[in-house]
């Protein structure tokens, strides 16, 4: 059952088509990743589905019925651009967002969320004196404290230390488990690949890439070589059957040419190296996303 579906969605600024004739469907209970590069309609998207702005032709549905105000009620949304009221205690923001939503049992959610992602300790503190990965956390509480059945995060990991991102990562797992959907927008192909259920990628506001990650990298083949060795870059300089070499420094991505024997490199390389790695396989959603969204990318859209 698909609890968030897009029609023929299409916004329009001026003269640049933000969003173009967009169809998606969100399973209900999925973690459902929008990637994209900036400016490329995935911040639109989410804020047509929150009605912050309106299509100018197409439907959005939620539970297969056109969404209302009074449907975002089981909504929570993250924005990329946050704010809160500095000069309150956090115990005291948090009660005003719970009220605002409805939210019953204010004091015990508020207790929980507080101690669940560390801050606890800065009930009473205002907003003003945290940083601004505390803050991040706190309105993340904010904006599932009421019980969203979909929680829609924009660039929710962007600013986290490693620790606080896992903490989060962790929370929004659980949410899943408990039956929500989730929806987030990320820029990190390494995160959307680890946690997400399905990928949608837009760009210049049309949809390219959009399913699992095994369907994506279908599509594109074992064209992928990833190798170490001791020359590093230097040892696939001048070899036949690369198309291009994406170098990581110790382990260098490979796109083999179309009709190249991977074999073949293999054997070329051996003259001129010791190998410590050599392996045949699907590219990362980083190469795909790198491969339609460069400058130079002359990739044709999969969708």
């Amino acid at each position: 059952m698909n609890i968030i579906e897009l029609d023929g969605v299409s916004k329009t600024f001026g003269s640049v088509k933000a969003v173009n004739d967009l169809q998606l469907s969100v399973p209900k209970g999925s973690i459902y990743g929008f990637i994209g590069p900036n400016g490329s309609g995935k911040t639109t998207t989410i804020r047509m589905i929150m009605k912050i702005m309106y299509p100018d032709r197409g439907s959005i549905r939620i539970n297969g019925r056109e969404h209302d105000s009074r449907r975002l009620q089981n909504v929570g949304y993250l924005p990329e651009d946050r704010g809160l009221y500095k000069k309150m205690k956090l115990g005291e923001l948090l009660q005003f967002h719970g009220e605002l939503n409805e939210g019953v049992d204010l004091k015990n959610r508020i207790d929980y969320w507080l101690d669940r992602l560390d801050l606890k300790a800065y009930k009473e503190k205002k907003v003003e004196t945290l940083s601004k990965g505390m803050r991040q956390k706190l309105q993340f509480i904010a904006t599932i404290l009421h019980q969203p059945e979909i929680v829609i995060l924009d660039e929710p990991f962007g600013g986290l230390d490693p620790v606080n991102a896992d903490l989060m990562k962790d929370v929004i797992l659980e949410l899943q488990q408990k039956g929500a959907t989730i929806i987030f927008s990320t820029h990190d192909m390494s995160v959307a690949e680890r946690m997400c259920d399905y990928i949608f990628m837009i760009y210049k506001g049309k949809k390219v890439l959009d399913g699992t990650l095994n369907e994506i990298q279908d599509q594109y083949g074992n064209d992928t070589i990833r190798i170490q060795s001791d020359l590093g870059a230097a040892a696939l300089e001048g070899i036949k059957g690369i198309e291009s070499v994406n170098n990581f420094g110790k382990i260098q991505e490979v796109r083999v040419s179309s009709g190249a024997d991977p074999q073949t490199i293999l054997a070329d390389l051996l003259k001129q190296t010791r190998i410590m790695h050599f392996e045949i396989t699907k590219p990362s959603l980083n190469d795909i996303f790198i491969r339609i969204a460069s400058p130079e990318s002359k990739e044709v859209s999969h969708a």
